[in-house]
């Protein structure tokens, strides 16, 4: 065989090949899908010749899928996608009929997998106005955006006002919603576009809605508190779009010319996640005289910062028309407006009965703080009814859960510990836990009073080794009356003063391995409240001067003794836990403390 022979054998065998590859790879599939196709529409038609009453009138359209013909017999053997044991999509394969010059038309689709029907059969394409996602405040009304075009890849362009609007948005509720936005085309295929509308309870809104537009609470006990911080604060009002909220009761007692450096200290006990809610912002800090102590307006402003705490203004702003107050307490605490270069404003409603009186005193003097914070408006309120057992609660806020180290949560939050309430105050860098009680101890219903019996000593200063020294009671005696099984000892730094205390002007400071302590004046939560339990207690600050150390007196004001004199306070513990501790149950709130075990 010569060689011409063999190249044309050679040829004849690949156009063989190829065929054969082309038949059934390619045109075999098809002529069977073809067919299948071709059962389809015999199918329907058998349907609809069966159940005439089906067909359409007018330009309506009438679909029957190839489930509904499975189901009716109308199809005897399944439909199988090529060289496969899989059947054609039941649900997605159909044919429609259109009444087209009195003649009914039969439009078949089939999808097979890789083989599908070149019959239109996707629905028109819907573009928006707006975002897909919106987001609405309680109370706010829903706009809606409506449709910005409609077009079908065989109708062409079609009019927005045949799209079908359906919505479910009620924004008197919290949640997630949709707009449903429904096209069908010449075919009847049907398109479902979707907006999602989420109902948010925004902060600013809701203060808003809360003070009928007014801006800020008044009242006696308005449902304005917030869990802020792992700690119960106050909304006072909005500053501009954001809001202002401030700590629901004295944090500490401090001088007034040392606020600012002190509201640095406080900053640094906030959460993490709490801080990125704050936003800068400007106090007043307006000076008033004694005959203009009724206003509600401020024409001064501190430099743009985190912190501050409350004003005059604040407060006369908060006073309804029944002279109920929610921002004035039972405790002595400065307001932010001097009255001159020695002298600031306090309010104390004990020294005056009922009436609302403020009152000048000099700087040097260690009075309740009061933080004030401004935070994002748009900050969005997870849950919460603003009461004070059910306060607001933000993002910022993570849940406790059970078994895990006291040490694992933040400032603030409240233990129940041998039958007295503490909050924790410091989590130490050691992964110990420094905790306040909340009241001072009391023994058959009453107060637990002690004072100095040290003889012959030109100054009186704390000291947890001296005998006859209040620290050395404090620090042997508590144990009779609180269970000490989960403290361990600690190095209590004890800041001593030339001579009144005053924040951040300590000349030395002494250090005692101690069990039990008193509050430092400045440290969190170590001011009192208007919650009599609390009644009086000594300070570990102490002087070099003959003034005795402070103590909280049983009228909430810091007081100093003289050498002298007999003062006697009770005891209001600190201790610090265990770095082992863990939580039991409870949700760390004053109404739910936690229950701790080791």
């Amino acid at each position: 065989m010569n060689k011409s022979v063999k190249n044309k054998l050679r040829l004849l065998v690949t156009v063989g090949i190829i065929f054969l590859f082309v038949w059934f790879l390619v045109l075999s599939p098809m002529i069977t899908f073809h067919n299948n196709e071709k059962k389809l529409e015999n199918a329907a038609r058998r349907y609809f010749d069966l159940n005439s009453n089906q067909l359409p009138t007018g330009e309506r359209i009438k679909t029957v899928t190839l489930k509904t013909l499975y189901h009716k017999s109308f199809i005897e053997s399944d439909l199988f996608m090529p060289y496969s044991k899989k059947t054609c999509s039941v649900d997605d394969s159909w044919v429609k009929v259109k009444r087209v010059n009195n003649e009914y038309k039969y439009y078949v689709y089939l999808d097979c997998g890789v083989l599908s029907s070149t019959i239109d059969h996707k629905g028109p394409t819907i573009k928006l106005n707006g975002d897909m996602e919106m987001v609405v405040g309680k109370g706010e009304k829903y706009s809606e955006q409506g449709v910005k075009s409609v077009v079908d890849n065989s109708d062409g362009k079609m009019k927005v006002e045949d799209v079908t609007i359906k919505s479910n948005v009620d924004t008197s509720k919290v949640g997630e919603y949709e707009v449903n936005y429904i096209a069908f085309d010449g075919l009847a295929n049907k398109t479902v576009t979707t907006r999602k509308v989420t109902v948010v309870q925004k902060l600013n809104s809701t203060v808003k809605q809360e003070t009928d537009g007014v801006g800020y609470y008044s009242g006696y006990n308005p449902n304005n508190y917030v869990y802020f911080s792992n700690m119960l604060f106050r909304i006072v009002g909005l500053d501009g779009d954001n809001v202002r909220i401030v700590a629901d009761k004295d944090i500490a007692n401090v001088n007034f010319d040392g606020i600012d450096k002190w509201l640095e200290y406080y900053e640094e006990h906030l959460t993490d996640s709490a801080k990125k809610l704050m936003v800068d912002s400007k106090y007043c800090n307006m000076t008033i005289s004694d005959d203009a102590l009724d206003t509600t307006q401020c024409n001064s402003y501190s430099k743009k910062k985190k912190i501050g705490i409350i004003s005059i203004d604040d407060a006369n702003r908060a006073e309804d028309s029944n002279g109920g107050n929610y921002l004035l307490q039972k405790t002595i605490t400065w307001f932010s407006n001097p009255k001159d270069k020695d002298n600031a404003y306090a309010y104390r409603i004990m020294f005056f009965g009922s009436l609302k009186h403020y009152m000048s005193f000099e700087k040097v003097h260690n009075f309740g703080v009061r933080p004030v914070i401004t935070i994002k408006g748009d900050t969005l309120i997870k849950n919460g009814s603003g009461t004070e057992s059910d306060p607001y609660m933000f993002e910022d806020y993570v849940k406790p859960k059970a078994h895990v180290e006291v040490n694992t949560r933040p400032v603030g939050e409240y233990i129940s510990y041998s039958g007295y309430l503490w909050r924790i105050a410091e989590v130490n860098p050691d992964g110990t836990t420094r905790i306040i009680c909340e009241q001072s101890l009391y023994d058959n219903g009453k107060l637990i009073k002690i004072f100095y019996k040290v003889k012959n000593a030109k100054v009186v200063m704390y000291n947890p080794t001296q005998k006859g020294n209040v620290g050395y009671v404090i620090n042997n005696k508590s144990s009779e009356f609180v269970d000490t099984k989960y403290f361990v000892k600690f190095n209590e730094s004890v800041p001593i003063y030339k001579e009144e205390p005053n924040y951040g002007q300590e000349v030395d400071i002494k250090k005692y391995k101690v069990k039990i302590s008193s509050p430092n004046m400045y440290e969190m939560f170590s001011a009192t409240t208007d919650n009599s339990l609390i009644s009086s207690y000594w300070f570990v600050n102490t002087t070099k001067s003959k003034v005795e150390n402070p103590g909280m007196s049983e009228t909430g004001a810091v007081m100093y003794g003289s050498e002298s004199s007999y003062y006697t306070y009770g005891i209001r513990p600190v201790g610090v836990l265990d770095k082992k501790c863990l939580i039991s149950s409870g949700k760390g709130t004053k109404e739910s403390p936690y229950i701790i075990t080791k």
